[in-house]
Parts: structure tokens; C-alpha cells; sequence
């Protein structure tokens, strides 16, 4: 499973998308440009030690990602609030990649027109949108729910492990 950010704007969701990341065995991708350096104080608090924790893939640019998304072969899923079709009523992967756009304006058309489904999150008529860092936790959880592949709890440690650790450190 992969979350990928489309050209994010502000450094605490970010941050609190790869420590969802890094806690979930979840990949994570960075489309740039990124609207703040990856040295930003509130995106390091945000994200805390679990950064470390994380495999992070950086992409230069959008097509840079395409490329780099075609050549490994995984399926696009974009999570827009004017897509028609809802996120729970979708059949997931293993190795999709969740993309979340900015925050201020969303995603362009090419990056609509590039995806392999468009879904979006219900919810009351007359509010604009969740919280990016909410909507990726919302949908990661679906969609690792769906594919079996969540984190499971070591009944005598205590601890958390994962069949599906990442393969990286990250680097930001």
C-alpha cells in the first residue's frame, strides 16, 4: 500500500501522514514542489520521531511520479470530494497508491484524468472537506482493512508488527 501527496502545502499534515505512514507499514510518496522545505520545524514536530520510521519516496515532479508509477505498475486511486463514488464501495489492493492532493486547491485536471478511480469520502451536504491527514487515515484504514494487510498486534508483547514492513528508512 502506498499514500501518495500531490505538491503538499502544509508541512503538520504532511508530517502526520508519514507517521501514519511509518505506524501502518504504509509507503509514502512526495510529488513535488512541495509548498515548505522538508527541514520545516512544524513538519518535523508533526511527524516527530516516527520519520525515521518510514520508507519515503520523493518525485521531482508529477510526471516524474507517472513515470516512476508506470514502470512499477500500480493501480492510481485519487480522493476527491467531486468524485462520484465512494471510497467504502471500491475493491482495494495491495499495492495501490492512495492519492491526496493539496490542501488549498486539490489536484489539476491531468492528475484527475490520470487516475484509475476517482473516490471520495461522504459526508454532510454543505461542508467543504475533511482534513487531508483525516481523510488519508480514513482511507488507508478501508483499504488495509479490505487487503488483510494492517499492522497485528503481538498478543504477548504488546507490540505492533507487520508482514508488510517498509523496506526503507526515510530521508527527508
Amino acid at each position: 500500500m502506498h499514500i501518495a501527496l500531490y505538491q503538499p502545502d502544509i508541512p503538520q499534515n504532511t508530517g502526520t501522514i508519514l507517521r501514519l505512514c511509518a505506524c501502518l507499514g504504509i509507503a509514502a510518496h512526495i510529488i513535488e514542489p512541495a509548498g515548505f522545505p522538508a527541514s520545516d520545524r512544524a513538519f518535523r514536530r508533526a511527524g516527530m520521531d516516527y520519520l525515521d520510521a518510514v520508507a519515503v519516496g520523493r518525485h521531482r515532479s508529477w510526471p516524474a511520479f507517472t513515470a516512476w508509477r508506470r514502470e512499477a505498475r500500480h493501480r492510481l486511486l485519487l480522493f476527491t470530494t467531486t468524485a462520484p463514488r465512494s471510497y467504502l464501495d471500491f475493491r482495494y489492493r495491495a499495492d495501490d497508491i492512495l492519492l491526496f492532493g493539496r490542501e488549498s486547491a486539490g489536484v489539476p485536471a491531468e492528475v484527475h484524468a490520470a487516475a484509475d478511480a476517482r473516490l471520495k469520502i461522504p459526508m454532510r451536504a454543505g461542508l467543504r472537506s475533511l482534513n487531508v491527514a483525516v481523510a488519508a487515515a480514513m482511507a488507508a484504514g478501508e483499504a488495509l482493512r479490505q487487503t488483510g494487510d494492517a499492522p497485528e498486534r503481538d498478543v504477548d508483547s504488546g507490540h505492533f508488527g507487520s508482514a508488510h514492513e517498509p523496506k526503507g528508512k526515510g530521508s527527508l
